[in-house]
């Protein structure tokens, strides 16, 4: 029988911290969830307590104000986050605290900033699941050698991009940018996941700096190559990437780096949701309009992602993966009509039908993949 428990989340390193996320009607809730209701300017959850294990948020966004909601532990680490919580909606978030202790949540009105926060204190002993057939262990081992090996490619890739365009050279520069990004979009959910703000030093669009923040990273680069021409800290920003790439390469080669297989799970939905954010709308890259590049790289990183945890799905529900599997053929079908050459066509000659049906494909998928997260937790 298909299960019908939704899910989403972004990757997290901690063992067990889970996440996911679905509309979620109220006859579905359980009166053990945490309600969380949220505006453009406050933040009030149910209980500012709960026990190691799962705990289960149910956000409803009574704000203008697309919203999302993080659950945060020692060092702002995201031990789950749920994005795109549109006015009216409300969404399920499922986080696995396995340690006793305090925690925070927080609202993001706008998705930007640090959120309205509130400390989660959790009690009780600590809690670990358990693998009897191996499979988790494989999930998590096949998923690390991935991320590992886009991180190699990243590094590699980087180090010629920045040379570039050091060098001035900005026609390479720009042929090498949206290849470079491609790696760094298959495994966001894993930077997203570190505190330090790796990921928006590394990958913040314009519109979500801050007042008196410095921008760096791609898109700050991006405006330079495709917009405003190359500016006298252009090297030093093209500097700052490189250094922060091998920040997120040194820390996911870490020996106490751990991927858990139910985040792995969330991460594939989560990469689908970075399409539904701004991959469709455009905004995503803005100046160079190379969209489709990093759209199909949250696309395999995805599917990536669902590749580790396959065993479990075939084993839990082997109709999920059969159905998943038509979905990312559909989906790669369709973004296969945008192929130039060795890429894609830029964006911004794609029509607002052709991104409805682009968005018809990612939604069909998103319905599959939603499901994966309870499969591989057991739920």
């Amino acid at each position: 029988m298909r299960r019908t428990t939704f899910a989403l989340a972004a990757v997290a390193v901690l063992p067990l911290a889970l996440a996911g996320c679905t509309e979620k009607s109220s006859s579905e809730a359980s009166a053990e969830d945490i309600a969380v209701t949220a505006t453009d300017t406050t933040c009030e959850v149910g209980s500012a307590e709960g026990t190691t294990g799962n705990s289960t948020f149910q956000i409803t966004n009574n704000g203008s104000k697309v919203t999302e909601f993080y659950v945060y532990g020692e060092g702002d680490r995201v031990m789950g986050e749920v994005e795109n919580i549109g006015p009216g909606l409300t969404r399920q978030l499922i986080v696995a605290l396995p340690d006793p202790g305090t925690y925070q949540t927080a609202c993001k009105a706008g998705m930007v900033g640090d959120g309205i926060r509130a400390d989660f204190v959790v009690t009780g002993d600590a809690v670990r699941q358990a693998d009897e057939n191996g499979l988790l262990t494989e999930a998590a081992t096949g998923y690390k050698r991935y991320v590992v090996s886009q991180v190699d490619a990243l590094q590699e890739t980087t180090a010629s991009f920045v040379a570039a365009v050091k060098s001035g050279d900005i026609e390479s520069a720009k042929a090498q940018f949206p290849i470079t990004r491609s790696y760094y979009e298959r495994i966001e959910p894993v930077a997203e996941s570190f505190p330090d703000d790796l990921d928006p030093r590394i990958d913040l669009r314009e519109p979500d700096v801050e007042p008196g923040a410095e921008w760096t990273g791609f898109h700050r680069i991006e405006k330079d190559l495709w917009t405003q021409g190359l500016q006298p800290d252009t090297n030093a920003m093209a500097d700052q990437l490189q250094a922060d790439i091998a920040e997120l390469a040194e820390k996911v080669k870490a020996d106490d780096f751990t991927i858990d297989p139910i985040q792995v799970a969330g991460g594939a939905q989560g990469l689908l949701d970075e399409v539904a954010k701004t991959k469709i709308s455009g905004e995503e890259d803005f100046f160079s309009h190379t969209d489709l590049w990093d759209f199909q790289a949250n696309v395999d990183g995805s599917q990536a992602a669902v590749a580790a945890v396959r065993p479990i799905i075939d084993q839990n529900d082997a109709e999920l993966g059969t159905a998943i599997d038509a979905r990312f053929a559909e989906l790669d079908a369709e973004l296969a009509k945008y192929r130039s050459g060795d890429g894609f066509v830029f964006y911004d000659t794609v029509t607002e039908p052709q991104r409805q049906e682009l968005s018809n494909k990612i939604d069909a998928l998103s319905a599959e993949v939603s499901q994966v997260q309870g499969v591989v937790a057991g739920q």
